[in-house]
């Protein structure tokens, strides 16, 4: 996919909007703006659209490089809706049950199904005394869900009032708390403790420091399912993408921007890497929050997101991404496998708060073909498996390091889940924190941008609508409501709500 997608039609009487990368944020956003009959142009740095959602072809594999969990599947339902086409007609979103399995480092494994009677018995398997708790934690985490999900993930949290009307829920619902705090309430087994609050690592977050309103997740799994796409994620980056191009608009690959441009405190375009100049009304900011104010900003005055801020937020731990590709198939290996290491807290205080690569680690699992066979050539099978890390604060020398640490892994995968493994890899690839710095352009390799904790959720995270910059929007995992694939579709949402109609920013640009 090189240069521009989509055909050049003539939108000469609407606004312009640039959309600075097309992760599942940027996206989603440019075909709302499309719906709002805005001329838009998405330019992206790589040379397929995707972002974190890139996808790699390689060797027959097809390797997703990162969200590969869907647990709300109606926010694309949406999207579609708004081109005025049907999403299942056009991608095939399968729900999975169990979610995934828990293997501890005992090698006993916990399964999180959607049927509550079998969640239960999956407890009793370990401590019969939790049930009764696993109910109270159902009914606490609903609470959350709708208090913080239902009522707030998709409106604008940039107006300090809201976060005054948000506060008593916040605090009724013991908000100013952790996960695992929170979970700690109801159950009394380590184990269970572990299965009910690892969630905010799959956006970024540190248990032991996460606000407890996370606890939203284990609720949206249950309301919603979790998912795959057949074709893997890279099929509805695709389909988003022709989305655009049915608006008559464009997505310009190969195209990195280096400057947004303002006058007199206001976005009025992009400057290019080639030197190239697009003007515009508006800008929408997919690119990383710290990215996007101390780099595509640096000309600019900033009173509210200085360099000094941006400098000393807190950034989410990394990730250690080790793809590859099996010439057999390990039918006991499941779609989404958590294979956890011998420490809980402590590994994650070295990742969080030490930023320490420990000799010990827990990893994510992915095995896609285990529903999907058309993601690697004839009885072989396509995976990734990634590793929480400090990002690059604790000054890990990636470069020698990638190796020998994939190394660990491998022998790891072959004393647990995947025996003979390294002799049946075939095709592989690595992606460090370096790479989240230097291709993603991610603040200290980031991998989910601001660590979501208390004071770094809602109204204190960087607004959808920039405080520095009039006419610029911002969308993705560093913005309101956060990382995760909900979440990231839901801040276009916002923006959308944010934005007037076309034909009445035309109107208020004219006054």
């Amino acid at each position: 996919m090189d240069g521009i997608i989509g055909p050049r039609l003539s939108l000469v009487d609407a606004p312009h909007a640039v959309v600075i990368g097309s992760g599942f944020g940027g996206l989603a956003a440019a075909v709302r703006l499309g719906a709002k009959g805005y001329r838009v142009t998405v330019v992206e740095k790589l040379h397929a659209p995707g972002g974190r959602a890139y996808t790699w072809h390689q060797d027959g594999f097809t390797f997703d490089a990162g969200p590969t969990i869907l647990t709300a599947p109606h926010l694309f339902d949406e999207l579609w809706d708004l081109c005025d086409r049907q999403l299942s007609d056009e991608i095939s979103i399968r729900s999975i049950d169990p979610f995934y399995r828990i293997r501890f480092d005992d090698g006993t494994v916990f399964e999180a199904h959607a049927d509550d009677n079998k969640t239960r018995a999956e407890i009793a398997k370990f401590a019969p005394e939790d049930v009764a708790g696993f109910d109270r934690f159902q009914k606490a985490s609903r609470a959350i869900f709708e208090a913080a999900y239902t009522k707030l993930a998709d409106e604008p949290f940039h107006e300090l009032s809201t976060l005054l009307k948000a506060a008593p829920d916040m605090l009724r619902l013991g908000g100013v708390r952790s996960v695992y705090a929170k979970v700690s309430d109801y159950f009394t087994n380590e184990k269970l403790r572990i299965a009910f609050s690892f969630h905010p690592l799959f956006i970024g977050g540190d248990p032991f420091a996460a606000t407890s309103y996370y606890c939203l997740i284990s609720h949206l799994e249950r309301v919603w399912g979790v998912h795959y796409a057949i074709g893997g994620t890279g099929a509805l980056v695709r389909g988003l993408a022709d989305l655009i191009e049915s608006q008559g608009n464009q997505l310009r690959c190969n195209t990195e921007v280096d400057e947004i441009l303002t006058e007199s405190g206001r976005a009025t375009g992009v400057r290019l890497k080639s030197g190239e100049v697009i003007a515009c009304d508006l800008v929408v900011s997919n690119a990383e929050i710290g990215w996007t104010y101390s780099q595509l900003l640096r000309n600019t005055k900033r009173r509210v997101w200085t360099d000094a801020r941006v400098a000393r937020a807190d950034y989410s731990m990394s990730l250690f991404v080790w793809y590859f590709g099996t010439r057999r198939q390990y039918l006991d290996c499941y779609h989404h496998t958590i294979v956890l290491g011998p420490r809980y807290r402590g590994l994650l205080k070295d990742i969080f708060r030490k930023k320490v690569l420990a000799e010990d680690f827990s990893l994510y699992l992915h095995r896609p073909t285990a529903n999907d066979p058309s993601l690697a050539p004839e009885g072989c099978d396509t995976f990734y498996v990634l590793a929480p890390v400090p990002h690059l604060d604790s000054g890990t020398d990636w470069e020698n390091m990638a190796a020998p640490f994939r190394d660990r892994i491998a022998q790891r995968l072959e004393e647990t889940v995947l025996p003979g493994l390294r002799q049946e890899v075939v095709s592989e690839r690595i992606m460090t924190p370096l790479d989240f710095q230097q291709r993603l352009l991610s603040t200290k390799g980031a991998a989910f941008g601001l660590e979501p904790k208390l004071l770094q959720s809602a109204w204190f995270r960087p607004h959808n609508i920039s405080a520095d910059v009039e006419g610029l929007y911002l969308v993705g995992a560093g913005t309101h409501p956060g990382a995760g694939v909900p979440s990231v579709l839901s801040s276009a949402k916002v923006v959308d709500k944010l934005i007037p109609e076309a034909a009445l920013w035309s109107r208020k640009a004219s006054v």
